[in-house]
Parts: C-alpha cells; sequence; structure tokens
C-alpha cells in the first residue's frame, strides 16, 4: 500500500489525474542519515590528505607536495565556506562569502606583508604587539572594503564574513608556512615538515584568524545600527574591539616564547640561567621539553577558549533578523 504522501497528484489534460510517485520511506530515511555537506567536504578532504602524505613518502615524487600543501592549508577553511554556503540569505550570499574568503585572504595577506616589511624591519618583543596590531587590521579593512554596498548589516552577517575574511588569510598563510617548512632542513627537502607544520596549523585554525575577524566583523556591522544612514562607522567600540583582537592574537603569537619563560622559571637550573645571560643556548632536559610542550598548548587553549567564549556571547546577544528583500540591483553587488 502506498501513502497519500508518497504520490503527488500529476494533471494532464484529455487523460485525467496521473498519479506520480513521490520519495519513498527508505529513500527519505536516507536523506536524514546523510552527512550535511560541510561534513562530507572536510572527510573527503581529511582521506585525500591522509591518502597523499603516505604515496608521496613512498614514490619520492616531488611534484606531490603541492597537493599535500593546498590540501592541508585549505580543507578546514573551505570546510566553513561550504558550511556558511548552507546558511546563504539575502545578505550573506554564497557569492559574498566566497568572495570574502578568496579576495579578504589576499587582501589582508598582502596588506600584511607590505606593513610588517616597512614597519618591523629590526626583530624585537614589540614584533608580536605590531604583527597582531597590523594583521587585525588589514583583515578589518579588507572586509569594511568589500562589504560597503550590503542592502543591510547585522551583527551575525558580520560575523559569518568576518570569518571568512579571517580563514581566507588563515589558508594562504598556512600554504606558506607549510612552503618554508619544507626548505627549513639542512640538506634538502623535509616533507615530514610539511606534515607537521599542515597538521598542527589544521587543528588550530579555527581558534586563530577566522575566529578573531569574526568578532571584529560583528563589531563593524553593529556601528552600522547607531549610524545615521545604516552603514559602519568607525567608532570608540569598534577600535576597543580591535584592540582586544590585536591583544588576544599577540598572546597567541607570544605563547611560544611565554612557554620558554615559564618553564625556565619552574624548571631551570642555576647553570642553564647563566649560559642564557651570556648569550649561549644551554641544554635542555626531557622534563623540560614536556614542561614546556604542556604550557604551550595550555597557553593556546586559554587563549583559545576566551575567543569562542567572546563570538558565542556576541553571536547569542545578537538577534537574528529576518529576511532581507534583495532587490536585482543589491544582489548584483559583489
Amino acid at each position: 500500500m502506498v501513502s497519500p504522501a508518497a504520490v503527488e497528484p500529476s494533471t494532464n489534460p484529455g487523460r485525467g489525474t496521473v498519479p506520480r510517485p513521490g520519495p519513498g520511506i527508505g529513500t527519505q530515511r536516507r536523506a536524514r542519515g546523510r552527512l550535511p555537506s560541510w561534513a562530507r567536504v572536510f572527510l573527503t578532504g581529511l582521506v585525500l590528505w591522509v591518502v597523499a602524505v603516505p604515496v608521496t613518502f613512498a614514490t619520492g615524487n616531488v611534484n606531490l607536495i603541492p597537493t599535500i600543501i593546498l590540501l592541508g592549508s585549505f580543507l578546514v577553511p573551505v570546510t566553513f565556506v561550504v558550511y556558511a554556503f548552507g546558511r546563504a540569505d539575502g545578505v550573506v550570499t554564497a557569492q559574498r562569502v566566497f568572495v570574502a574568503f578568496l579576495c579578504g585572504g589576499v587582501l589582508g595577506v598582502l596588506g600584511a606583508s607590505i606593513l610588517e616589511a616597512a614597519l618591523l624591519r629590526q626583530p624585537s618583543g614589540l614584533g608580536y604587539v605590531g604583527v597582531g596590531l597590523i594583521e587585525e587590521a588589514v583583515k578589518l579593512g579588507a572586509l569594511w572594503l568589500l562589504a560597503r554596498h550590503l542592502p543591510r548589516y547585522t551583527a551575525r552577517d558580520g560575523m559569518v564574513l568576518g570569518a571568512s575574511v579571517g580563514l581566507g588569510f588563515a589558508a594562504l598563510e598556512s600554504a606558506g608556512y607549510a612552503f618554508t617548512a619544507l626548505f627549513a632542513a639542512p640538506g634538502g627537502l623535509s616533507l615530514l615538515n610539511v606534515v607537521e607544520t599542515e597538521a598542527l596549523r589544521g587543528v588550530l585554525a579555527p581558534f586563530g584568524h577566522g575566529l578573531w575577524t569574526a568578532i571584529l566583523g560583528g563589531a563593524l556591522f553593529a556601528t552600522a545600527a547607531r549610524s545615521r544612514h545604516g552603514r559602519p562607522r568607525l567608532r570608540a567600540s569598534l577600535v576597543g574591539w580591535y584592540l582586544l583582537m590585536a591583544l588576544l592574537h599577540m598572546f597567541w603569537d607570544a605563547s611560544s616564547g611565554i612557554a620558554v619563560l615559564l618553564t625556565l622559571l619552574l624548571t631551570g637550573t642555576p647553570t642553564q640561567l647563566t649560559l642564557i645571560s651570556l648569550g649561549a643556548a644551554p641544554r635542555v632536559t626531557a622534563a623540560q621539553v614536556d614542561t614546556y610542550t604542556v604550557i604551550s598548548w595550555a597557553l593556546l587553549a586559554v587563549d583559545a577558549a576566551v575567543g569562542v567564549l567572546i563570538l558565542v556571547a556576541r553571536w547569542r546577544a545578537t538577534a537574528s533578523p529576518a529576511p532581507a528583500a534583495v532587490t536585482p540591483q543589491t544582489a548584483a553587488r559583489w
């Protein structure tokens, strides 16, 4: 027996009503049990990367190295883009998410490279501060530039588009770090360095640039609600959020150095401290290496937790807007 829900009438003039079979119960169950698109993209990319690594090791074919770098660098960021595609509306369209990811990421990387080369010529402890201020500024500027003609501005839309810009930046930066790691070992190419770099940055990708720029994007778009023309404006609240994200960025980058300092304070011997004061590199024990690793990861976890809590709180504090009325003129922009 066929249930009424599984039959759709189709009227054909002159021939009466002919039943048209609809989706059966088995098909509906399979549809319900399927993984979402973003999960399928992530799992497929992960399997391809895991297969590409041993094949490259086994064959020694250096032509496969770009495949490993690109898959590893873009897997997590592209997964978010696919996730955002599934939640597109009249403002956060698939096209805008893609443009924010690609163009925003490229503009951010280029802008950061130019400013860091011009302003941070001498390495110092203040370099972490400068990098945080510069990179958060260029990502915010790229988002502001790309979003200048949107038909509507809400904090949640700003978070989604900001995350797209930040993850585009992160993907390109990860690819650069992986490429640099390839030549880090003396005496030849080091595929192992590439794999380690890709794996580490892949795990940390959701908690860095994408998170910080998502929070900044929400703060940027929120200024439009208090603007006379309904457009984002430079306000004290935006500057405050920018400085806070730059601080999180600085702490993230400096976590390794802070971990070294804390390890020496907790486990350092007088001989080691004397050698360091003389500019020499002391030998470290296995226990000190383990202590450094634990402290380093703990600092990153604290930084990530603060960012996630801020983002969740900001998301919950903003109401989900009604669908925007999109005209052909506004839909064509971007």
